[in-house]
């Protein structure tokens, strides 16, 4: 059985649908998607990336 992803919305998200939607994806992967709906995929990384990237992006300016 292929269950579905569950997409989480960026709590920076603005209105609308204007956000990034992050799912763990089977195995080590994650996914980066521009909307809640996965035919919009535009990226798969994997977990240790996807922390490293948000590390960088969470530090002080």
């Amino acid at each position: 059985m292929n269950a579905r992803p569950a997409w989480q919305k960026s709590s920076f998200c603005g209105e609308g649908d204007n956000c990034v939607y992050v799912s763990a994806a089977p195995g080590t992967l994650v996914r980066v998607a521009d909307r809640a709906d996965p035919a919009h995929l535009v990226l798969a990384t994997t977990q240790a990336a996807w922390a490293d990237f948000l590390r960088v992006v969470k530090q002080p300016d």
